[in-house]
């Protein structure tokens, strides 16, 4: 089943090439069903890239879903084009006395500051808090999740020596968790990131539980053991070349950066990126959708409760 977005949002055309059902406006208001809603709170620079990247994922199921895509109101992103934001993003203030079925809040390229020097700091905040009311499922990526959990829970994360960044091996600790159902017992995930969160830290919070671990960059999947928040401090959204092009980016600056581990073939940057992480990224996705929002959330949004 597909996702019902604008007509004109610039993914359409990307996802349509990819033969992935969009279901266009007036033809999802002629279905006799209830869709999920789900809304994106996007905190990267480059939005059409994380939004595209983002509904390719939650297509991926038999389900109809109602997208709505937020911008903060306290900061306005310089690498999307006005246009875009206008004609496609809310604020927080324009869906405030709306509930959820699902949310969910990006990465952002601020985590070198401390989060309350962060210009929209306050501002996530109420949208954190009020999420525990009006969504009956949260999913926190990357720095969304440091945030989350840092609000939520008061976990501090800490500056690593460098910028990890590859391609890493990742372990389900209970592979029959509804959230890491179907996982391989290796998987693979991206992660690029200047800081992280340790593993002691989450396992002294009686509320949460560690779904998913790697060796080389800590605790991944995390959620609360009611299925009300869950973070995850990789991007398994990632397209195969969004590590390239971070990395030649950063080589153009002359920040003289560390290859990412275990991407290009044979390390070598001059050959192509090799995709590992796609298979296990649309099965997280989906079984998010499914057993943690769809089987979960009020058939009425108007009886969503609090929960954390």
């Amino acid at each position: 089943m597909p996702i019902k977005i604008a007509d004109s949002l610039p993914a359409k055309a990307i996802l349509e090439q990819e033969n992935i059902f969009i279901m266009p406006e007036g033809m999802a208001l002629k279905q006799d069903i209830r869709p999920l809603k789900i809304a994106i709170l996007n905190l990267m620079p480059t939005k059409v890239e994380t939004e595209t990247q983002l509904l390719r994922l939650i297509s991926n199921t038999p389900l109809q879903i109602d997208i709505d895509l937020l911008q903060t109101a306290t900061y306005t992103s310089r690498h999307t084009a006005e246009e875009h934001l206008i004609k496609y993003y809310q604020t927080f203030d324009d869906v405030r006395e709306q509930k959820y079925d699902g949310l969910i809040i990006t990465g952002a390229p601020v985590e070198k500051m401390a989060f309350e020097d962060v210009a929209y700091w306050p501002e996530l905040c109420e949208i954190m808090e009020w999420s525990k009311t009006n969504v009956h499922c949260t999913l926190h990526i990357c720095w969304g999740a440091q945030a989350g959990l840092y609000y939520h829970f008061g976990v501090e994360k800490f500056l690593l020596e460098h910028k990890l960044s590859g391609v890493f091996a990742h372990y389900p600790t209970n592979p029959a968790h509804p959230l890491t159902r179907g996982f391989d017992e290796v998987f693979w995930v991206p992660q690029s990131r200047y800081t992280s969160i340790r593993y002691d830290l989450i396992e002294n919070i009686p509320e949460l539980e560690v779904l998913a671990y790697s060796l080389d960059t800590g605790p991944h999947i995390i959620a609360t053991k009611s299925g009300r928040q869950i973070f995850v401090t990789g991007h398994s959204e990632y397209d195969r070349d969004t590590l390239a092009r971070e990395y030649f980016r950063d080589v153009e600056k002359g920040l003289n950066p560390a290859v990412p581990q275990n991407y290009f073939i044979d390390d070598d940057p001059r050959k192509p990126p090799r995709m590992t992480w796609r298979s296990h990224a649309n099965l997280f996705f989906s079984n998010w959708l499914n057993y943690f929002v769809y089987q979960a959330t009020p058939y009425d949004l108007r009886d969503i409760g609090p929960g954390v």
